[in-house]
């Protein structure tokens, strides 16, 4: 993240034991780590949430997805069954009326 090294902390520390004095030097310095820890507890918190955030909209994805392939099964079954539903119909209808099935030619008795 910042590239400081040794050196540069030092200079730092010198300046701030100048500037803000010995006495009040380990108070700033505690103030700034609690800052410091505030901030990061935040930043995590921020990540976490758009973490969250992009695995609820993968879940969303995911149960649109799966409602779409439920309703094209459904509609399959329905298609299928009604077919099925009308064969039969035809099937009893010819059969009410002594004809055989029109799906099944008349079996030929060759002998």
């Amino acid at each position: 993240m910042f590239d400081i090294g040794f050196s540069e902390l030092l200079v730092i520390g010198l300046v701030a034991l100048i500037v803000i004095g010995p006495e009040k030097l380990p108070r700033v310095a505690r103030t700034l780590g609690h800052l410091a820890g505030r901030l990061q507890r935040y930043v995590a918190d921020v990540k976490a949430d758009i973490n969250r955030e992009i695995e609820l909209d993968e879940l969303r994805k995911m149960r649109d997805s799966m409602q779409k392939a439920a309703s094209d099964v459904e509609t399959s079954v329905n298609t299928e069954l009604s077919k099925t539903a009308d064969e039969l119909n035809k099937s009893v209808e010819a059969a009410a009326q002594g004809k055989p099935p029109e799906d099944k030619p008349p079996e030929s008795k060759a002998g």
